[in-house]
């Protein structure tokens, strides 16, 4: 184990960092997803109502694996082959955040949701009966309320997009799973690789938690 340290420690820790940059990246995107999505599950029109559950249904549906198939595969094929674009190619890096972007985008659109519809249907009756337009009303009423709620399941939700960055490593990115394949390709060391990857994961994992659980309990004392 000390020799993996010592020799592969530095490429375990980039790996690491990639881990983290594709986790930011695919829940920066999954949060404008599930914020647009969120809001047409919850506004008063049926067409949206619909569109927005469909695309969580479809997209809940999919296990991930095959929806990074797809995206890295499927789609450039699609639009060099059939549609004829020609020449589109897609780094792993932007595969792997539109398939997390997706993934995590669809049940970030669910927590939106839930925490829209846990404020007091009161609070934007009132701020309609003192004139502000609807979206106006969203924003600075219910949103700010509804956020309070949402922070800690944002968080859990960026813990559960991190552990699945793992399942990108079948498309190439250089992650810390498909790191620690390579490590062990060369060391043969199959225990030793895998055990320090768990102890690493567990940390950032950990470390994530606490942060949840704490601000849940800022957040319950601020109420």
């Amino acid at each position: 184990m000390l020799r993996i340290l010592t020799v592969y420690g530095n490429l375990l820790l980039t790996a690491m960092g990639q881990t983290l940059l594709l986790a930011l990246c695919g829940l920066f995107f999954a949060c404008i997803i599930g914020l647009i999505v969120g809001l047409m599950s919850v506004i008063k029109n049926k067409l949206c109502n619909f569109v927005a559950a469909v695309f969580v249904d479809l997209i809940r549906g999919v296990p991930m694996i095959v929806l990074a198939y797809f995206i890295y595969f499927g789609v450039p094929y699609l639009l060099n082959t059939i549609i004829g674009l020609g020449g589109v190619m897609l780094t792993a890096l932007q595969a792997g955040t539109i398939c997390l972007a997706l993934n995590c985008g669809a049940y970030m659109a669910e927590i939106i949701r839930a925490g829209i519809e846990s404020v007091d249907r009161g609070q934007m009756e009132a701020a309609r009966s003192l004139g502000m337009p609807y979206w106006r009303s969203m924003q600075r009423v219910v949103l700010p309320q509804a956020i309070r709620t949402m922070i800690p399941s944002i968080i859990n939700q960026f813990i559960i997009t991190l552990k699945d960055t793992s399942i990108l490593s079948v498309i190439g990115f250089p992650e810390l799973v498909n790191t620690a394949k390579n490590v062990v390709a060369n060391t043969f060391m199959s225990f030793q690789t895998w055990a320090i990857v768990a102890v690493m994961y567990l940390v950032v994992i950990t470390l994530l938690s606490r942060v949840a659980k704490s601000m849940e309990r800022r957040l319950k004392r601020g109420h």
